[in-house]
């Protein structure tokens, strides 16, 4: 059995590798820091089946203050952090026959991130794209995890690190995202959003109601995925 994780270098990656390797898969790491950048078409069109494939691989984003965000520093989070679903979803696609692909998605694809608008943006797209493709590329179930604050080297880009710490704000050990990534990798669903926080069993998260249009002055319900 083989399977790959994008970003597989970072705290969440390694993570993830080993639950995999647990589970006896041959697991192969595509990471910039082995030359492989998700945002780049050519870079997956070398990618062959799998029968899990962990989209994984992500960033914030440079300059958090939008009255000094930089146009480069915003394309290349939404490249890595959007393109590199998108494109990875759509190479899957042509070559899988079936399996699982889990996309990391996160807390803030549910909710607002002041503190980092653009990367909550990324993410509302990612848990958005999970949610709409899934149906499309079946036999393959496409799922995705939103973790809230995981304790990775993430964490300590623009000095986050002291304010959970002062506040006692609990932090997501990387093993508990990488065990939610394997119960979503498992579920028998496709276009799940598994809402993955401390102290609580990891659990699709399940979406309110959004109103439909209405016929004869009746509401009229939209469609389920």
């Amino acid at each position: 059995m083989k399977a790959i994780v994008t970003g597989g270098e970072g705290g969440l990656g390694r993570a993830m590798r080993a639950r995999l390797e647990r589970e006896g898969y041959e697991v192969e790491s595509l990471d910039l820091v082995n030359g492989f950048d998700v945002s780049d078409p050519a870079a997956w069109a070398r990618v062959e089946s799998v029968d899990v494939a962990v989209l994984n691989a992500g960033m914030l984003t440079a300059e958090t203050a939008l009255t000094r965000l930089q146009p480069e520093d915003y394309r290349r989070a939404v490249a890595v952090n959007v393109d590199g679903v998108v494109f990875g979803v759509q190479r899957l696609a042509q070559v899988m026959d079936g399996g699982t692909i889990v996309a990391t998605a996160s807390l803030a694809g549910l909710v607002g991130m002041p503190a980092d608008a653009i990367y909550s943006l990324t993410k509302h797209a990612v848990v958005g794209f999970v949610r709409s493709a899934a149906t499309s590329v079946a036999p393959i179930k496409l799922n995705a995890i939103c973790p809230g604050i995981a304790d990775t080297p993430m964490l300590d880009q623009h000095e986050q690190r002291p304010r959970f710490e002062e506040a006692g704000f609990p932090l997501l050990r990387p093993e508990e995202v990488a065990d939610a990534m394997w119960r979503a990798a498992s579920s028998d669903g496709t276009g799940e959003c598994w809402f993955v926080q401390p102290g609580r069993e990891p659990a699709p998260f399940r979406f309110a109601n959004v109103p439909g249009p209405r016929r004869d002055g009746e509401a009229v319900g939209l469609p389920p995925l």
